[in-house]
């Protein structure tokens, strides 16, 4: 498997909005890609900083996508959020482990996340 790493930076004021882009038409479009097998995007709301994983099951999945323009046109979208050039690296998956309900391996739960951590901050009162 092979991930394509971008490092976006966003005016924090924009960050919901880029959130609601990247859920509501990056991911869609990314479903239709050849090779697609999943993203993640990891946000820092306060200091405006995203790092969007998408995850490809061969390198040469990646750099069609990126030939036939796909990655040019999402990055587009984002244009008038971004305060900074984004970066793209691409690295081979060594480990891409995930447990129960989407949850990393090393925290596995069997309920939703949320209702874990409300339960932890009502333990820390």
């Amino acid at each position: 498997m092979f991930a394509r790493m971008t490092i976006l930076q966003v005016v924090p004021e924009n960050s919901d909005d880029a959130i609601k882009l990247f859920r509501k038409s990056v991911v869609p479009e990314a479903k239709k890609q050849k090779g697609y097998r999943g993203a993640c995007l990891l946000t820092d709301q306060k200091s405006g900083k995203a790092i969007v994983v998408t995850f490809w099951r061969r390198e040469a999945d990646a750099a069609a996508n990126e030939e036939s323009r796909y990655y040019q046109e999402q990055l587009v979208k984002f244009l008038q959020y971004f305060s900074g050039p984004p970066m793209r690296e691409g690295y081979t998956v060594s480990v891409h482990a995930m447990g129960a309900q989407g949850s990393p391996t090393g925290h596995i739960t069997r309920r939703p996340l949320g209702r874990s951590l409300r339960r932890r901050k009502k333990q820390d009162k």
